[in-house]
């Protein structure tokens, strides 16, 4: 329905992501948990940085907001998708479906932004770390965060305010399970140059930039690390950057994989690949800092024996 037929400035979308999937039912039972895991956890971390003032230090600000990001992420996609698909509600208002991409878009923009302050943290901790207590403070710290999200939020409302210039859809259909920017705007059947310019550019501002600078980061550090005399110190020292790593390999490998073979796989494949790009690395965030972090391991510890 809707696919040979002009919209004149639709007043709704039809999201049509998962509707069709053989025994799609499983894979909703699998979000409803990890949705639940994704929750717990980071509201856990969120509660023991803010109840340890051990852990209130410029490094624990990012974990803070990361956990934070992840939170509303996870809140801002996973009941939505339920509501669409679980309760069969395809149907979306055109206002709320901007909102949807905006909150999804720039939610994830913030994860990966984030992960570049804390490479930073790392970076100056391990190459400078005479000057960390100079460079990296609580002030420094808050206003690197603040200044991503500026930078996330106007990025993102710029890719949308150019989606409500277009008035002309030549379908209503979002093949996708939310609304995706580069599935609506290749509904557009009038000049899409600027749309199509902010798709091509979006990716690169909010993943690739990111994940240059953690990837030089790490350059750097590795240069330090080799000019450490002992090996001792060398896994000492690389030993606080495993937490860390392990955020950023289970952000982006997931995306670098599905967009490398999402040409090769069928569509279904696809949309159940790319929305787990979406819904895992909220949920393995905490855990991963839980299990791998000695400060938050001992705070945990801590706050359950005082309670």
């Amino acid at each position: 329905m809707g696919f040979n037929m002009t919209f004149i400035r639709p007043t709704y979308f039809i999201i049509s992501g998962f509707i069709g999937i053989p025994n799609i039912s499983y894979y909703y039972i699998f979000l409803f948990f990890v949705y639940i895991i994704s929750v717990l956890g980071n509201t856990t971390v969120m509660a023991v940085i803010c109840l340890d003032h051990n852990l209130r230090t410029p490094k624990y600000v990012a974990v803070f907001n990361l956990a934070f990001a992840d939170l509303i992420s996870s809140s801002a996609l996973v009941p939505k998708v339920f509501d669409i698909f679980l309760f069969y509600h395809p149907y979306i208002s055109y206002n709320d479906c901007l909102t949807f991409l905006f909150f999804c878009y720039a939610c994830v923009s913030m994860q990966a932004l984030n992960l570049v302050a804390l490479s930073y943290d790392r970076l100056i901790a391990i190459v400078l770390p005479l000057h960390y207590q100079v460079k990296v403070t609580h002030r420094f710290m808050f206003s690197l965060i603040v200044s991503f999200w500026l930078f996330a939020i106007t990025v993102i409302l710029i890719a949308v305010v150019f989606l409500t210039r277009y008035s002309c859809y030549k379908s209503v259909v979002i093949n996708s399970y939310f609304c995706d920017y580069s599935m609506i705007y290749q509904l557009i059947c009038e000049d899409k140059t600027p749309s199509f310019v902010i798709g091509y550019f979006l990716p690169v501002l909010i993943l690739w930039i990111p994940l240059i600078f953690i990837l030089l980061s790490y350059s750097c550090i590795g240069y330090a690390l080799s000019k450490v005399a002992t090996v001792q110190e060398r896994v000492k020292a690389f030993k606080t950057c495993t937490a860390h790593l392990s955020l950023v390999a289970f952000f982006f490998l997931p995306v670098l994989i599905s967009l490398t073979i999402s040409e090769i796989i069928h569509p279904n494949a696809k949309i159940i690949s790319m929305s787990l790009t979406s819904v895992f690395p909220p949920m393995l965030n905490p855990i991963i800092y839980v299990l791998q972090t000695q400060e938050i391991k001992l705070s945990v510890k801590k706050i359950l024996k005082i309670r």
